[in-house]
């Protein structure tokens, strides 16, 4: 069995780079550790950490194909992230124009949890710690 350490980092492409990065940084948070652009690919390559411990790759692509994202298809299902009050979490979201889903309880931890979506309906999780 190969031992794997932790996750290293999640790749999202994105069809408004700037719409994104405003996104990903100005209303979740994640602090700007590296931006370049790649001239030959027509694209910007964002890397972004939550609190150190956590890395996202937000790439630009020059018309990239839209990805069904529902109903539900194979793949990758959603991105979470913990946060220590829903609630909060949620009016932060709110202020900034991002609409939540209901609030539900996880039937195995009792846990709050909600969904949203990024720019590009990317669905994501707000997990309650």
């Amino acid at each position: 069995m190969i031992k794997l350490n932790r996750i290293h980092h999640l790749a999202i492409i994105c069809s408004d780079y700037a719409v994104s990065k405003k996104f990903y940084t100005e209303i979740l948070g994640f602090a700007i550790v590296a931006e370049v652009y790649r001239s030959e690919r027509e694209s910007y390559k964002l890397d972004l950490a939550i609190n150190g411990l956590y890395q996202v790759e937000l790439f630009s692509f020059p018309q990239p194909p839209v990805r069904a994202s529902r109903p539900e298809a194979v793949g990758l299902r959603h991105l979470a992230f913990e946060v220590d009050d829903i609630a909060e979490a949620i009016s932060n979201l709110q202020a900034h124009g991002v609409a939540t889903e209901p609030v539900r309880i996880d039937e195995c931890t009792g846990r709050k949890f909600t969904f949203f979506s990024d720019p590009d309906q990317l669905p994501l999780e707000l997990y309650e710690k």
